[in-house]
């Protein structure tokens, strides 16, 4: 999990220190952030950087809550690319994304 660089102190006070709510919301994110990467893919192949920066917009979003350093600043980064209408970022760091998320899925 080191990857990940999770900040679970931050997590677990982000849930009020409930260690159920915490894992609802991790699977949650679980939950949503397969959608969201399809949905990210999907903008990759159509060469739709909105779509895309949405996607990873929402990945980011739900890490930073959950204190998920690597996925927060990956998605920060292909967000911002593709704010400027490129998805060469997102394109390259696909992989490394994929990597993480199924790291996620061991949470």
């Amino acid at each position: 999990m080191n990857d990940l660089k999770w900040d679970r102190e931050f997590a677990l006070e982000q849930a009020a220190e409930d260690e159920e709510l915490l894992q609802e919301l991790i699977d949650i994110f679980k939950e949503s952030s397969t959608t969201d990467l399809a949905n990210l893919k999907q903008g990759i192949s159509k060469g739709d950087a909105v779509m895309s920066m949405g996607s990873a917009h929402s990945i980011k979003g739900a890490a930073a809550s959950l204190g998920l350093k690597s996925l927060r600043d990956l998605t920060g980064t292909m967000e911002a690319d593709c704010r400027e209408g490129s998805l060469r970022v997102a394109t390259e760091k696909l992989p490394e994304l994929e990597e993480l998320l199924s790291l996620l899925q061991k949470l």
